[in-house]
């Protein structure tokens, strides 16, 4: 009985390191046709993730100024994730909307 309990904890732990582990990671919430927060600081070699939560308008995630094409929308309920390498402040938009802009700031 004692072994059973001691396998089922260590189950449940793992579990949850799992589930957790990268609860770390920023998140902008797309909501209201803004980007929520509208500028945000992150360490080189972290990822953002953001989350539309609008209920029926889709979105974009568009490094405009860094010459690549508008991505694909992030509809309701999905999310888009984005690894940034190098460091410097990078501005984004929304490609539908254009008033919908955010920044990034890579950091060492």
């Amino acid at each position: 009985m004692k072994r059973q309990s001691l396998l089922l904890i260590f189950i449940l732990s793992a579990f949850n390191l799992a589930t957790f582990a990268g609860t770390d990671k920023p998140q902008v919430i797309i909501k209201d046709f803004k980007f929520i927060p509208q500028q945000i600081t992150i360490k080189r070699g972290q990822k953002i993730n953001w989350l539309n939560q609008e209920k029926r308008q889709y979105h974009s995630v568009w490094f405009e100024a860094l010459g690549e094409e508008e991505p694909d929308y992030i509809f309701p309920d999905e999310s888009y994730d984005r690894e940034f390498k190098t460091t410097g402040t990078f501005p984004y938009r929304c490609g539908p909307h254009p008033r919908m802009t955010g920044t990034v700031i890579v950091t060492d």
